[in-house]
């Protein structure tokens, strides 16, 4: 039987954050942007999204006068990711 793949992040830039977060303990919201190629805006908004689920930690500061926003995925993000990775394979089981 197929498992119900967690909606959440079963969007692709949701799930790109996430997938950048679990090989790095930490990424800036400049990083995230570069590599997801995903405009401030909708960034923002989906990085709300996982922290307002507890996946993921927002620390904002400043560097200097510039602005500082870094996402750390919490113990419940890892979760989560391996619960989906494992939804995902009961999709290539049959195969």
């Amino acid at each position: 039987m197929l498992k119900e793949l967690n909606p959440l992040l079963h969007s692709q830039l949701r799930l790109a954050v996430m997938s950048i977060l679990l090989s790095a303990e930490e990424a800036e919201f400049v990083y995230l942007k570069e590599k997801t190629q995903a405009t401030a805006g909708n960034l923002s908004i989906q990085l709300d999204k996982l922290s307002e689920a507890g996946y993921i930690e927002i620390e904002k500061s400043f560097a200097g006068k510039k602005p500082r926003t870094v996402c750390r995925m919490t113990p419940k993000g890892r979760e989560a990711m391996a619960e989906y990775v494992e939804a995902l394979k009961s999709y290539f089981s049959g195969l």
